[in-house]
């Protein structure tokens, strides 16, 4: 550990000075065990008091790193994991600075935050509400009850059409929805400046290709932008990031945005009578004006830093490639694709799964906009 290096050197350079020393022997490590049975205390008060109303499975630390700042000090580093009962395979994790104080021959922790480089968790935001639907979990900080159950409420209406959409699968069926009280706190939440969610109704947390143990996946909810949409743009909303949770085992880096954007979209429109003239305007009007889109959208178009309408064209591109897939070769054939290409890339999955080549499937996609949208 650098601490221990580091005190090992101020040792060396004294002893070089008073011209002694020379057989002292290191300083020991911590014995960490009283500190983890004092994480241990932790995590049980806060199962019992500001988590009491979430349905925990499990909630622990483990000290994973431990300096003495002085006698009665000590500063750690100990690895967050949690599962709600029902709705995660795999645990939430976050890495904790731990400070511990040792009181009436005891070690208590006494300051427990986020370690740098980490967000942090919702319930350092304030009192936890929860509300539970038939195939959600809803957490809300400084919300009132209804708008929680409404968000509940179109959660629950998602997951069944997910499920419709990508049968099988290793996902609980079930999705945790976080509803933060600002867009200030949804950044803090990610970790990112609040700034660059300011248009975004939520987003989805997760690790690609985690498989059914892998860390769980929270919906977070930007309370500002989604209490602006209507009560289909609210459930388009939750239903494309709900497809996320679903398809997240068989996303990986070399699934292509436009495809896993796309078929989220897809999803959230599955059954729906919208026009897409009507839904895709920003790109309606492009290919009404000529400037039909020459290949498909690069992962670097669905920046949140992009401007608004070439990131609503990125979407709206993705989306209308899935919708060519559906249509062309079948939604079964389109859900093969999307797990070839988390598997073995989208290039190869075009030739294995839909018999095609990129330039032939982006010259089919372009005309395919044209049909649609002109």
């Amino acid at each position: 550990m650098w601490v221990l290096r580091r005190t090992a050197g101020v040792v060396l350079g004294l002893c070089l000075l008073v011209g002694g020393c020379a057989d002292r022997a290191p300083e020991p490590p911590l014995d960490t065990a009283p500190f983890q049975a004092a994480a241990d205390r932790r995590a049980a008060a806060l199962r019992a008091g500001a988590l009491a109303g979430v349905p925990l499975g499990s909630w622990s630390y483990r000290i994973t790193e431990a300096r003495r700042d002085g006698g009665d000090r000590v500063t750690a580093r100990a690895a967050l994991g949690y599962r709600i009962a029902g709705y995660d395979g795999g645990a939430v994790t976050g890495e904790r600075a731990l400070v511990l104080t040792r009181q009436g021959g005891r070690w208590h922790v006494t300051s427990d935050r986020p370690a740098p480089g980490d967000a942090p968790q919702l319930w350092e935001q304030g009192a936890v509400d929860v509300v539970r639907g038939k195939h959600s979990l809803v957490l809300g900080v400084g919300q009132d009850a209804a708008r929680l159950r409404s968000v509940a409420a179109a959660a629950d209406r998602a997951v069944p059409a997910v499920s419709d959409a990508w049968p099988g699968g290793l996902w609980t069926r079930r999705v945790v929805v976080l509803v933060p009280g600002s867009l200030t706190a949804m950044g803090a939440l990610l970790g990112e400046p609040a700034a660059g969610y300011r248009g975004i109704a939520a987003v989805t947390t997760g690790r690609v290709g985690g498989g059914p143990d892998g860390p769980a996946d929270r919906v977070i909810v930007n309370p500002e932008a989604y209490a602006e949409l209507g009560a289909y743009g609210q459930r388009f909303v939750l239903a494309h990031e709900t497809t996320h949770v679903a398809t997240r085992a068989h996303t990986s880096k070399d699934t292509p945005l436009w495809l896993s954007e796309g078929f989220a979209d897809w999803v959230a429109h599955r059954g729906t009578s919208r026009d897409p003239a009507g839904v895709a305007s920003e790109l309606r009007d492009a290919v009404r004006a000529g400037d039909v889109p020459a290949a498909l959208p690069t992962d670097g178009d669905f920046s949140f830093a992009s401007d608004a309408d070439a990131l609503a064209r990125a979407y709206a591109g993705g989306w209308l490639a899935c919708d060519l897939i559906a249509g062309r070769w079948g939604e079964a054939k389109l859900r093969d694709f999307y797990r070839a290409a988390g598997a073995r890339g989208a290039e190869r999955a075009l030739g294995e799964v839909l018999a095609t080549t990129p330039e032939a499937f982006t010259a089919q996609w372009r005309d395919h906009l044209r049909e649609r949208l002109g």
